[in-house]
């Protein structure tokens, strides 16, 4: 039988993640001790802010599949700081040239503003969290409305051993209601003292709850009266970080955004930005990247 790339891809990466179990359960065997029938403690909380400043310097923006930009490089800054188990972020994403088929120009160059807080706390092996989004987008074009924003719950439950396995399930709950989950895995291999190989990967499912926001597209990229409900994305990753000095670390990296189904190769191409009459002519999907600067606190 023959495998295109994509369909390898999403097999190595599943693969990996079901690996991973056996792995976890020596793990929690080995971390709780016979005679122990109590809860592992959870692990002690800095009584101190802890943070990290970062900017994303990438040849495009590729949010869940959907192509944000085309031809052009963005800037995306960002602020982090937690607080016994808590953490608050502030997210951007500045387009050099927004990209239009047409005339059209768009309001702004500073096209997103993100704003995250959350909670995790750690049981032993297992690490669970949930949380809130809210997304400001801007608007499409000069002296238009700005598009609506979205707000978002999440909930995460992940597995602090091997490939670090964490599932995160998201709520849309202002105007384009749907699911969407991720199943992510990542390890980084030390190949210096100061410089570090990182993979990861994640699949993900998006259920729909609104055929107008979120529609089932048909083989020609036309969004029919069904609602969107199958696998969706998969995105694998490679990044080489580096400590330059300090708490300062630089981090190339390049991506691969694909479609897991044929649901989601319609939907990604008729969401994507590429000048032609026909969506289905358009891509599905993306290779990317660029470079990371982060500061620690």
């Amino acid at each position: 039988m023959k495998m295109n790339f994509k369909t390898t891809i999403t097999m190595v990466l599943l693969a990996l993640i079901l690996a991973s179990f056996p792995m976890i359960a020596r793990a929690a065997e080995e971390a709780k001790p016979a005679a122990d029938t109590k809860a592992a403690a959870p692990a002690p909380e800095q009584d101190k802010v802890t943070g990290e400043v970062a900017a994303s310097i990438l040849s495009a923006y590729i949010w869940r599949g959907q192509e944000m930009t085309r031809d052009s490089v963005v800037i995306e800054p960002s602020i982090t700081a937690n607080y016994k188990g808590f953490t608050a972020a502030l997210w951007g994403n500045l387009d050099t040239n927004p990209y239009s088929a047409g005339d059209a120009k768009h309001s702004s160059n500073w096209t997103e503003t993100d704003f995250i807080l959350s909670y995790a706390r750690e049981f032993g092996i297992v690490k669970a969290g949930a949380g809130y989004i809210y997304y400001g987008l801007a608007g499409m074009t000069s002296n238009g409305t700005d598009l609506l924003d979205a707000q978002e719950l999440f909930i995460s439950l992940g597995l602090n051993t091997i490939l670090a396995p964490t599932l995160t399930i998201y709520r849309e709950i202002d105007h384009y209601h749907q699911w969407y989950a991720t199943l992510a895995v990542s390890h980084t291999f030390s190949l210096h003292e100061k410089v570090g190989l990182k993979l990861a990967g994640s699949v993900s499912y998006l259920k729909s709850e609104d055929e107008t926001t979120y529609p089932k597209f048909n083989s020609d990229s036309i969004a029919t009266a069904d609602k969107f409900n199958n696998f969706h994305d998969g995105v694998v990753s490679v990044s080489l970080p580096v400590a330059v000095a300090g708490s300062l670390t630089v981090a190339p990296t390049v991506s691969y955004v694909f479609p897991l189904s044929d649901d989601a190769k319609y939907e990604m191409r008729a969401r994507g930005l590429k000048g032609t009459a026909n969506p289905s002519d358009r891509d599905s999907s993306y290779v990317y990247g660029g470079v990371t600067l982060s500061l620690t606190f």
